[in-house]
């Protein structure tokens, strides 16, 4: 379906990437442009109507910035087993990589990347100490960018 993590990435670098974490009531966006910056930024939140209308803000929004990759987020329990929310995401995955292509599609695990979001809120001035949920999804996307980037460069 998508690509994976044994997938040779290189071509990726200083190219923009687009994060997704999908929520069924927010998604979350975030952005790496790295001619600008080095590292993944929180971009927007989407609210979640269908996933049809999900996929057409993404292609609007790869086609405005110029996107080279899309990942996606999929959460797994701590063991590795695939939760409901986890196979609604490959569905929703499968027909994401459909309406890119040519564009790839990679799939990054996003375990704790919420707990992790909210964990950086509370100690940042930015957020002023609090979990904002308005922001979260984007902290969140970026935060399994960060994971996709890490992965990418150790290959």
């Amino acid at each position: 379906m998508t690509h994976t993590e044994s997938d040779n990435r290189a071509h990726l670098t200083g190219r923009r990437i687009l994060a997704v974490d999908y929520g069924t009531k927010a998604t979350g966006l975030a952005v790496l442009r790295p001619e600008q910056v080095p590292y993944p930024l929180p971009y927007t939140r989407l609210m979640y109507k269908t996933d049809e209308m999900l996929i057409l803000d993404l292609l609007r929004i790869v086609k405005e910035e110029s996107i080279a990759a899309v990942v996606l987020g999929v959460p797994r329990l701590l063991d590795g087993k695939e939760t409901t929310m986890t196979r609604r995401i490959l569905a929703f995955g499968a027909k994401l990589e459909e309406a890119l292509k040519p564009l790839p599609l990679y799939l990054q695990d996003e375990s704790l990347s919420t707990f992790e979001a909210e964990e950086r809120m509370k100690a940042s001035p930015r957020y002023n100490f609090k979990v904002d949920p308005r922001q979260l999804d984007a902290l969140s996307a970026s935060i399994i960018l960060e994971g996709f980037m890490q992965n990418l460069t150790s290959e």
